[in-house]
Protein backbone atom coordinates (compact mmCIF):
# COMPACT_ATOMS: atom_id res chain seq x y z
CA UNK A 1 0.00 0.00 0.00
CA UNK A 2 2.95 2.13 0.63
CA UNK A 3 4.11 2.42 -2.85
CA UNK A 4 0.55 2.88 -4.18
CA UNK A 5 0.39 6.33 -1.66
CA UNK A 6 3.91 7.26 -2.35
CA UNK A 7 2.63 10.51 -4.04
CA UNK A 8 0.77 11.03 -0.84
CA UNK A 9 3.53 10.45 1.51
CA UNK A 10 4.52 11.67 4.23
CA UNK A 11 1.22 12.53 5.30
CA UNK A 12 0.86 15.45 8.65
CA UNK A 13 -2.34 15.58 10.59
CA UNK A 14 -3.62 19.37 12.29
CA UNK A 15 -5.03 18.18 14.90
CA UNK A 16 -4.49 14.61 16.67
CA UNK A 17 -8.16 13.91 17.76
CA UNK A 18 -10.38 11.18 17.61
CA UNK A 19 -11.41 11.32 14.27
CA UNK A 20 -7.60 11.70 13.35
CA UNK A 21 -6.45 8.81 15.51
CA UNK A 22 -9.34 6.60 13.57
CA UNK A 23 -7.79 7.82 10.49
CA UNK A 24 -4.27 6.80 11.77
CA UNK A 25 -4.68 3.40 12.84
CA UNK A 26 -6.57 1.85 9.50
CA UNK A 27 -4.08 3.65 7.55
CA UNK A 28 -1.10 1.86 9.98
CA UNK A 29 -3.20 -1.25 9.49
CA UNK A 30 -3.45 -1.11 5.74
CA UNK A 31 0.40 -0.78 5.91
CA UNK A 32 1.52 3.05 5.86
CA UNK A 33 4.47 3.09 7.88
CA UNK A 34 4.32 5.61 11.54
CA UNK A 35 7.07 6.74 9.96
CA UNK A 36 5.26 8.42 7.55
CA UNK A 37 3.08 10.24 9.77
CA UNK A 38 3.45 13.48 11.53
CA UNK A 39 0.68 15.16 13.58
CA UNK A 40 0.08 19.08 14.54
CA UNK A 41 -1.28 18.51 17.82
CA UNK A 42 -1.15 21.13 21.04
CA UNK A 43 -2.16 19.38 23.48
CA UNK A 44 0.87 17.72 25.26
CA UNK A 45 -1.69 14.68 26.76
CA UNK A 46 -2.58 13.62 23.21
CA UNK A 47 1.14 13.78 21.66
CA UNK A 48 2.07 11.58 24.16
CA UNK A 49 -0.76 8.87 23.37
CA UNK A 50 -0.31 9.37 19.74
CA UNK A 51 3.55 8.90 19.87
CA UNK A 52 2.55 6.14 22.69
CA UNK A 53 0.34 4.16 20.80
CA UNK A 54 0.53 4.70 17.27
CA UNK A 55 3.98 5.43 16.76
CA UNK A 56 3.37 8.31 15.03
CA UNK A 57 5.90 11.56 15.10
CA UNK A 58 4.09 14.40 17.06
CA UNK A 59 5.07 18.23 16.67
CA UNK A 60 3.43 20.98 19.55
CA UNK A 61 3.32 23.31 16.08
CA UNK A 62 4.28 23.07 12.18
CA UNK A 63 7.40 23.57 11.44
CA UNK A 64 9.61 24.26 7.65
CA UNK A 65 10.38 19.98 8.45
CA UNK A 66 6.84 19.23 7.40
CA UNK A 67 7.12 21.40 3.69
CA UNK A 68 7.42 17.88 1.67
CA UNK A 69 3.98 16.67 2.99
CA UNK A 70 2.52 14.97 0.29
CA UNK A 71 -1.15 15.28 1.69
CA UNK A 72 -2.52 17.15 4.84
CA UNK A 73 -5.20 16.48 6.84
CA UNK A 74 -7.40 18.85 8.23
CA UNK A 75 -8.73 17.19 11.41
CA UNK A 76 -9.32 20.64 13.72
CA UNK A 77 -12.47 21.94 15.01
CA UNK A 78 -14.17 24.15 12.59
CA UNK A 79 -14.28 27.04 14.74
CA UNK A 80 -10.75 27.61 14.41
CA UNK A 81 -10.15 26.50 10.61
CA UNK A 82 -9.79 29.87 9.42
CA UNK A 83 -7.73 30.88 11.91
CA UNK A 84 -4.70 27.73 11.98
CA UNK A 85 -4.84 28.03 7.71
CA UNK A 86 -4.30 31.00 7.34
CA UNK A 87 -1.30 30.86 9.91
CA UNK A 88 0.00 27.40 7.76
CA UNK A 89 -0.18 29.43 3.93
CA UNK A 90 2.37 28.30 2.05
CA UNK A 91 3.78 25.95 4.15
CA UNK A 92 3.01 22.88 2.19
CA UNK A 93 3.41 23.81 -1.33
CA UNK A 94 3.28 20.18 -2.94
CA UNK A 95 0.12 18.71 -0.47
CA UNK A 96 -3.22 17.45 -1.01
CA UNK A 97 -4.98 18.93 1.37
CA UNK A 98 -7.94 16.48 2.90
CA UNK A 99 -10.56 18.33 5.49
CA UNK A 100 -12.72 16.23 8.12
CA UNK A 101 -13.97 19.66 9.31
CA UNK A 102 -18.01 19.87 9.40
CA UNK A 103 -19.39 22.40 7.45
CA UNK A 104 -16.11 24.55 5.73
CA UNK A 105 -16.23 24.75 2.29
CA UNK A 106 -14.10 23.69 -0.13
CA UNK A 107 -13.84 26.88 -1.70
CA UNK A 108 -12.88 28.71 1.65
CA UNK A 109 -9.87 26.04 2.10
CA UNK A 110 -8.36 26.64 -0.78
CA UNK A 111 -8.49 30.51 -0.36
CA UNK A 112 -6.98 30.74 3.26
CA UNK A 113 -4.26 27.60 2.45
CA UNK A 114 -3.88 29.28 -1.63
CA UNK A 115 -4.70 26.33 -3.26
CA UNK A 116 -7.02 24.32 -5.72
CA UNK A 117 -6.20 20.85 -4.29
CA UNK A 118 -8.69 20.49 -1.77
CA UNK A 119 -10.91 17.23 -0.86
CA UNK A 120 -14.00 17.65 1.78
CA UNK A 121 -14.49 14.19 3.89
CA UNK A 122 -17.05 13.97 6.43
CA UNK A 123 -16.68 10.54 8.28
CA UNK A 124 -18.76 9.43 11.04
CA UNK A 125 -17.29 8.12 14.55
CA UNK A 126 -17.81 4.44 13.69
CA UNK A 127 -14.59 4.77 11.42
CA UNK A 128 -12.96 4.16 15.32
CA UNK A 129 -13.90 0.43 14.87
CA UNK A 130 -13.27 -0.04 11.59
CA UNK A 131 -17.44 0.54 10.19
CA UNK A 132 -16.95 3.99 9.23
CA UNK A 133 -18.85 5.88 6.77
CA UNK A 134 -17.56 9.03 4.82
CA UNK A 135 -18.69 11.01 2.18
CA UNK A 136 -16.12 12.81 -0.37
CA UNK A 137 -16.24 15.71 -2.16
CA UNK A 138 -13.33 17.18 -4.58
CA UNK A 139 -12.99 20.09 -6.16
CA UNK A 140 -12.38 20.08 -9.96
CA UNK A 141 -8.46 20.63 -9.58
CA UNK A 142 -8.40 17.29 -8.32
CA UNK A 143 -7.32 14.54 -10.42
CA UNK A 144 -8.95 11.09 -10.64
CA UNK A 145 -5.85 9.58 -9.56
CA UNK A 146 -6.21 11.61 -6.58
CA UNK A 147 -9.59 10.93 -5.83
CA UNK A 148 -8.81 6.97 -5.85
CA UNK A 149 -6.05 6.99 -3.36
CA UNK A 150 -8.05 9.11 -1.06
CA UNK A 151 -10.55 7.28 -0.98
CA UNK A 152 -8.79 4.20 -0.97
CA UNK A 153 -7.43 5.78 2.72
CA UNK A 154 -11.12 6.31 3.77
CA UNK A 155 -12.10 3.02 3.35
CA UNK A 156 -9.58 1.80 5.10
CA UNK A 157 -12.19 2.89 8.31
CA UNK A 158 -14.96 1.67 6.23
CA UNK A 159 -16.78 2.70 3.25
CA UNK A 160 -17.31 5.52 1.14
CA UNK A 161 -18.89 7.43 -1.12
CA UNK A 162 -18.37 10.51 -3.36
CA UNK A 163 -20.51 13.31 -3.90
CA UNK A 164 -20.74 15.51 -7.27
CA UNK A 165 -22.18 18.77 -5.33
CA UNK A 166 -20.64 19.99 -2.49
CA UNK A 167 -24.00 20.72 -1.17
CA UNK A 168 -24.64 16.90 -0.58
CA UNK A 169 -21.80 17.18 2.15
CA UNK A 170 -24.72 18.66 3.80
CA UNK A 171 -27.33 15.82 3.82
CA UNK A 172 -24.42 13.34 4.14
CA UNK A 173 -23.79 15.20 7.64
CA UNK A 174 -27.48 15.13 8.26
CA UNK A 175 -27.55 11.17 7.58
CA UNK A 176 -24.40 9.61 9.06
CA UNK A 177 -22.30 12.21 9.87
CA UNK A 178 -24.54 13.00 13.27
CA UNK A 179 -26.19 9.25 12.51
CA UNK A 180 -24.34 7.56 15.00
CA UNK A 181 -25.52 9.48 17.58
CA UNK A 182 -29.05 9.05 16.51
CA UNK A 183 -28.30 5.40 16.92
CA UNK A 184 -26.84 6.01 20.21
CA UNK A 185 -30.25 8.03 21.41
CA UNK A 186 -32.60 5.05 20.18
CA UNK A 187 -30.31 2.51 22.43
CA UNK A 188 -30.69 5.05 25.46
CA UNK A 189 -34.69 4.97 25.07
CA UNK A 190 -34.65 1.27 24.32
CA UNK A 191 -32.36 0.76 27.44
CA UNK A 192 -34.48 3.20 29.47
CA UNK A 193 -37.31 1.16 28.87
CA UNK A 194 -36.49 -2.38 29.47
CA UNK A 195 -35.40 -1.08 32.95
CA UNK A 196 -38.79 0.16 33.77
CA UNK A 197 -40.29 -3.07 32.83
CA UNK A 198 -38.13 -5.02 35.32
CA UNK A 199 -34.73 -5.81 33.11
CA UNK A 200 -31.60 -4.75 34.90
CA UNK A 201 -29.32 -2.30 33.12
CA UNK A 202 -26.64 -4.47 32.12
CA UNK A 203 -29.31 -6.89 30.72
CA UNK A 204 -31.33 -3.89 28.77
CA UNK A 205 -28.45 -2.46 27.30
CA UNK A 206 -27.03 -5.54 26.17
CA UNK A 207 -30.29 -6.74 24.39
CA UNK A 208 -30.82 -3.09 23.04
CA UNK A 209 -26.83 -2.71 21.31
CA UNK A 210 -27.20 -6.20 20.67
CA UNK A 211 -30.24 -5.99 18.52
CA UNK A 212 -29.07 -2.73 16.73
CA UNK A 213 -25.76 -4.84 15.91
CA UNK A 214 -28.02 -7.79 14.28
CA UNK A 215 -30.63 -6.38 12.77
CA UNK A 216 -27.88 -3.80 11.02
CA UNK A 217 -25.71 -6.80 9.76
CA UNK A 218 -29.14 -8.41 8.60
CA UNK A 219 -30.00 -4.85 6.55
CA UNK A 220 -26.53 -4.80 5.28
CA UNK A 221 -26.26 -8.69 3.88
CA UNK A 222 -29.37 -8.96 2.96
CA UNK A 223 -31.20 -8.06 -0.68
CA UNK A 224 -34.17 -7.16 0.54
CA UNK A 225 -35.31 -3.46 1.27
CA UNK A 226 -35.46 -2.33 4.89
CA UNK A 227 -38.93 -1.85 4.97
CA UNK A 228 -39.63 -5.24 3.58
CA UNK A 229 -37.48 -7.00 6.38
CA UNK A 230 -39.39 -4.97 8.86
CA UNK A 231 -42.83 -6.21 7.22
CA UNK A 232 -41.29 -9.96 7.80
CA UNK A 233 -41.15 -9.63 11.44
CA UNK A 234 -44.49 -7.41 11.89
CA UNK A 235 -47.60 -9.83 12.01
CA UNK A 236 -50.60 -8.34 12.04
CA UNK A 237 -52.34 -8.40 15.35
CA UNK A 238 -48.63 -8.85 16.70
CA UNK A 239 -46.26 -7.66 19.31
CA UNK A 240 -44.36 -5.75 16.83
CA UNK A 241 -47.70 -4.62 15.23
CA UNK A 242 -48.74 -2.68 17.99
CA UNK A 243 -45.15 -1.40 18.42
CA UNK A 244 -45.04 -0.04 14.68
CA UNK A 245 -48.56 0.77 14.99
CA UNK A 246 -48.00 3.29 17.96
CA UNK A 247 -45.15 4.51 16.08
CA UNK A 248 -46.70 5.36 13.46
CA UNK A 249 -49.25 6.96 15.04
CA UNK A 250 -46.99 9.28 16.82
CA UNK A 251 -45.15 9.65 13.41
CA UNK A 252 -41.78 8.78 14.24
CA UNK A 253 -40.66 8.76 10.91
CA UNK A 254 -41.78 12.41 10.13
CA UNK A 255 -40.05 13.51 13.56
CA UNK A 256 -36.66 11.94 12.09
CA UNK A 257 -36.77 13.61 8.83
CA UNK A 258 -37.18 17.18 10.86
CA UNK A 259 -34.28 16.47 12.59
CA UNK A 260 -32.35 15.44 10.04
CA UNK A 261 -33.10 18.67 8.53
CA UNK A 262 -32.31 20.48 11.02
CA UNK A 263 -28.91 18.86 10.95
CA UNK A 264 -28.75 19.80 7.37
CA UNK A 265 -29.89 23.26 7.58
CA UNK A 266 -27.22 23.55 10.51
CA UNK A 267 -24.29 21.98 8.54
CA UNK A 268 -25.64 24.85 6.46
CA UNK A 269 -25.40 27.95 8.56
CA UNK A 270 -22.28 26.62 9.76
CA UNK A 271 -20.79 26.89 6.05
CA UNK A 272 -21.76 30.78 5.17
CA UNK A 273 -20.85 31.40 9.23
CA UNK A 274 -16.90 30.14 8.74
CA UNK A 275 -16.49 31.52 5.41
CA UNK A 276 -17.40 35.03 7.22
CA UNK A 277 -15.61 35.07 10.30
Amino acid sequence: MTATFSSLLPMTFIGGGNMAQALISGWLKQGISASQIHVVEPAAATREHLSQHLGVTCHEQATSALNASGMVVWAIKPQVFKQVALSLNGMFPQAMHVSVAAGVRSDSIGRWLDTPSVVRAMPNTPALVGLGQTGLYAGPAVNASQREQVQALMQAVGQSIWVEREELLDAVTALSGSGPAYVFYFIEAMTKAGVSMGLTPEQAQQLAVGTFTGAAELARSSSESPEVLRERVTSKGGTTYAAITSMQEHQIERLIAQAMEAARQRSIEMGHLFDQT
